[in-house]
C-alpha cells in the first residue's frame, strides 16, 4: 500500500502537495537560521562588537554590544560640545597607525 501511495501523481493526491510545501518552510527557517547566527549582533554569542549606524549624521547612533549587554546612544545636541582648546595633531601613518604630536 505504501508504494501505491508514492506512485500516485500529485493531482490524486493533494498530500503531496503538502509535504513539498513543508519542505520549503524547513529550507526558509534553515536560511533564517544561518541569517541570525551570522549576524554580528547575534544575541547568542559573546563576541563584543560595536556598530555605526548612520556616521556623521544627524540620526548617528551607535550600539555596542558586550558580552549579552547591549547598549545604544543616540547623537544628540549635547553629546560633543563645551569648552576646550587644540592639545595637538594626530597624523596617519603609511601602515596605518596613527602619530600623535601635542602642541
Amino acid at each position: 500500500m505504501a508504494l501505491k501511495i508514492l506512485e500516485e501523481d500529485e493531482e490524486l493526491n493533494p498530500i503531496l502537495s503538502i509535504v513539498n510545501l513543508i519542505d520549503v518552510f524547513l529550507v526558509l527557517i534553515a536560511a533564517l537560521l544561518i541569517i541570525i547566527v551570522q549576524n554580528p549582533l547575534n544575541p547568542f554569542s559573546q563576541d563584543d562588537v560595536t556598530v555605526v549606524k548612520n556616521p556623521g549624521e544627524a540620526n548617528m547612533e551607535m550600539i555596542i554590544k558586550k558580552g549579552e549587554k547591549i547598549e545604544r546612544y543616540k547623537a544628540s545636541d549635547t553629546i560633543g560640545k563645551g569648552e576646550g582648546s587644540k592639545a595637538g595633531i594626530a597624523y596617519r601613518m603609511k601602515d596605518g597607525s596613527f602619530v600623535y604630536v601635542p602642541e
